[in-house]
């Protein structure tokens, strides 16, 4: 069984910068790609960013390119998520997922691609 644990969210300001975390364990991490995706209220769940299994490709919504990174430590079984210049727009629960294909070459934007999903990290920004 794959578990998936975030941690990092919180309340800050906007302009501020936050870093996720997620912590990976029951599979071997280095062979999956994974994916960062947030849900606001009455929304539906949207991707945010992914990074290939080696951490050597990287894709970003068009929302958070140039403010989010996303990076991996497969030594830690750890994916993060730093955001810098928070908007208030992107106040959501935040979700790390792990890609259903181990060593796929494709970085996937879609929920249905990603088989294992962590319970979420609450992130608020205030204007």
């Amino acid at each position: 069984q794959v578990q998936l644990v975030e941690s990092g969210g919180g309340l800050v300001q906007a302009g501020g910068s936050l870093r996720l975390s997620c912590a990976a364990s029951g599979r071997t991490f280095s062979s999956y790609a994974m994916g960062w995706f947030r849900q606001a209220p009455g929304k539906e769940r949207e991707f945010v960013a992914a990074i290939s299994w080696s951490g050597g490709s990287t894709y970003y919504a068009n929302s958070v390119k140039g403010r989010f990174t996303i990076s991996r430590d497969n030594a830690k079984n750890t994916v993060y998520l730093q955001m810098n210049s928070l908007k208030p727009e992107d106040t959501a629960v935040y979700y790390c997922a792990a890609d259903r294909r181990p060593y796929t070459m494709v970085l996937h934007t879609t929920t249905p691609n990603y088989d294992y999903w962590g319970q979420g990290t609450q992130v608020t920004v205030s204007s």
